[in-house]
């Protein structure tokens, strides 16, 4: 798929995943950990684009190897941002990020964030709950 299309694709995703959040009652102008995930069977081009990522002002996680379904490895990290839960922030770092993506050959593969609390709190139900 071309960046372009790509792109589009996100931003209509983008407002959806806001949507929803703020619909189940998250918290509008919380302060949000968004992680934006990456994944590539090449482990040298997703070490290089971590390595772009953190230049871009993201905070990086180490790359994990993970088997799919069909015995295949893949590599994948997650750049992380933390900003309010606003379109236009997210529009802007998904077109940083899939631009990152198509440079290194690897996948963008979305973002996730999980629900805040009247508090501002995020509310862990549990490690593997990332709402997206």
């Amino acid at each position: 798929m071309s960046s372009p299309s790509l792109l589009q694709e996100q931003y209509a995703e983008n407002r959806e995943i806001v949507d929803a959040i703020l619909a189940d009652g998250s918290h509008p102008t919380a302060e949000y950990i968004i992680e934006h995930h990456f994944s590539s069977s090449n482990f040298s081009n997703l070490e290089k684009a971590a390595v772009d990522a953190f230049k871009l002002g993201f905070e990086v996680t180490d790359a994990e190897e993970v088997e799919l379904e069909d015995g295949s490895i893949i590599f994948c990290f997650d750049a992380i941002a933390h900003h309010q839960l606003e379109v236009e922030l997210l529009d802007q770092a998904c077109e940083q990020l899939i631009q990152l993506a198509t440079k290194q050959k690897i996948d963008y593969d979305g973002w996730g964030t999980y629900f805040v609390d009247e508090n501002g709190e995020p509310v862990y139900e549990n490690d593997e709950e990332v709402l997206h």
